[in-house]
């Protein structure tokens, strides 16, 4: 395309987080020649950088016409500043839609298809709303087995990929979620690289639950690294902790996350694509997925998870990678810290080896740190949950989730929520059952994750005897807007703690 049409860049400090926003006056002599209406794509460019854009039409005196005004993520890909000028034309057609609305029919899709869409999402000429037309339809089983597989090629194909030339095997694990407080992974990373075993974690910020792995290290240390640091951690400590959006290994699967986070959804085909492309494109060579079953968790059933483990070993096959699925008990919250800065007090206090440290939390890590190392080792599956026992037990771990800090940047010390409210049990008896997604609901109200301290600390868990009175959990929150509105959210659901007397 041949740009003729060129306006003044203005940083109008407007964030629109990662779909890149224009602006214009109605009266701007381009808006009106080229025939532009709100909500209409634009191709803009300056210098060799160019992004597909969407446009929004000014009609006060904001801005001037004669100028183009940039949301914050438009002005970073495009690295210009104020005074800049930049040329503008009508957005190329964006022929893979055509690919979504086949899909959208019903229509199974093959590899090239999946190649095309991938790639156009991952150089961000999708709009967010196309963008969740396409999980929306891949949603709720929606994916047959070849198009999950063509997916995680897909996806693989689009951003970069690790190889670690000097190891054989490269171990890695996964938890697909759902399950509060679940925050087995730096436990996992410390035990195994403690081992002498190469485990290069990626995680994921949280979609649909109260904190993500990365969310909760990140209270810790800094998790945002480079690819080139990504491996100069590795090489110091045989492992890393980071934020997988940064390092780029999976851009496609990165912006669907963000939508599938405003839509609430998680879908199968796209939760194994998701997982196994950032596997793979990591050079991992050996995974654990643990899947948590649970009538309010994630995954409800046996059956339903028995489908989904089968998916997970004959997608990563096909990729060639060996994949275990570990099934695992998801009735209940995991550990007492739900959200950041309370799920890191308590994996903390797991490698420290505290009294009072949560036993479920320790003994799911021993599980899938065992698993691991049976996968690796095939020396069986009680000897490797005894030798990650070890481990942790002689401190070894801490030691190296130290080692494993100290390489990305050094360990932080923990904040604290403004605003803390206990909540007491409404009557004596037995908790019975608390709903998962209710309670992770909970902390989300609260401010997690984004307000890192906000969550919730759990003092009674499935099994306890309470009477009327004691403590159930405590509430955390930095502002009073989002601790009164989750106590209003908790007073219209206190069933979320099935509270039963005996009999």
């Amino acid at each position: 395309m041949t740009f003729k049409n060129r306006l003044i860049a203005v940083n109008v400090g407007i964030n629109t987080h990662q779909e890149p926003v224009v602006y214009m006056h109605k009266d701007c002599h381009i808006c009106r020649a080229e025939g532009f209406s709100a909500n209409a794509r634009v191709l803009v460019k300056s210098g060799r950088k160019e992004l597909i854009a969407t446009l929004n039409v000014v009609e006060n005196g904001l801005l001037s016409p004669g100028h183009i005004g940039l949301s914050n993520i438009a002005k970073d890909r495009l690295g210009v500043n104020n005074g800049q000028h930049i040329q503008v034309g009508h957005a190329p057609v964006i022929n893979s839609l055509s690919i979504v609305r086949k899909k959208v029919y019903g229509h199974a899709l093959n590899n090239l298809e999946l190649s095309k869409v991938m790639e156009d999402i991952s150089e961000h000429r999708y709009r967010d709303i196309e963008i969740a037309s396409f999980l929306s339809v891949c949603a709720g089983s929606r994916l047959n087995l070849d198009e999950i597989i063509g997916l995680t090629r897909a996806m693989v194909a689009c951003g970069r990929r690790l190889t670690w030339s000097e190891h054989k095997q490269v171990l890695d694990k996964h938890c697909i979620g759902g399950l509060p407080g679940n925050r087995t992974t730096p436990l996992v990373v410390s035990i195994v690289s403690a081992a002498g075993m190469l485990i290069p974690k990626t995680s994921s910020r949280a979609i649909t639950s109260p904190a993500g792995t990365a969310d909760t290290l990140e209270t810790l240390f800094n998790v945002d690294f480079q690819l080139a640091e990504m491996k100069e951690i590795v090489s110091k400590t045989g492992a890393c902790m980071i934020w997988g959006g940064a390092v780029n290994l999976s851009p496609a699967d990165d912006l669907m996350i963000r939508i599938e986070r405003e839509l609430d959804i998680d879908g199968e085909g796209q939760l194994i694509a998701s997982v196994l492309s950032k596997k793979i494109a990591a050079g991992s060579t050996h995974v654990i997925i643990d899947i948590p079953v649970g009538d309010t968790a994630k995954v409800r059933s046996t059956v339903e998870a028995d489908y989904l483990a089968s998916l997970f070993s004959q997608v990563g096959a096909a990729c060639g990678l060996q994949v275990r699925c570990l099934l695992t008990d998801g009735s209940k919250p995991v550990g007492t810290g739900i959200g950041p800065v309370e799920e890191a007090r308590d994996l903390l206090a797991v490698l420290k080896g505290e009294e009072g440290a949560p036993e479920d939390l320790k003994e799911r890590a021993i599980d899938l740190a065992g698993n691991l190392f049976d996968m690796a080792e095939q020396f069986g599956l009680f000897s490797g949950q005894r030798k990650a026992r070890s481990i942790l037990d002689s401190g070894q771990a801490w030691e190296q989730f130290q080692r494993i800090a100290e390489a990305q940047g050094g360990l932080k010390s923990l904040p604290a929520a403004k605003f803390e409210e206990i909540q007491q049990s409404p009557r004596t008896g037995i908790v019975q059952s608390i709903d998962n997604r209710r309670l992770a609901r909970l902390a989300k109200l609260a401010g997690a994750p984004f307000d890192i301290t906000a969550g919730l600390r759990l003092h009674a868990n499935v099994g306890t005897q309470l009477r009327k009175g004691d403590p159930l959990f405590t509430l955390y929150s930095d502002s009073p807007g989002e601790r009164d509105y989750a106590l209003q959210f908790y007073q219209d659901n206190e069933e979320i703690f099935n509270i039963q007397e005996k009999g």
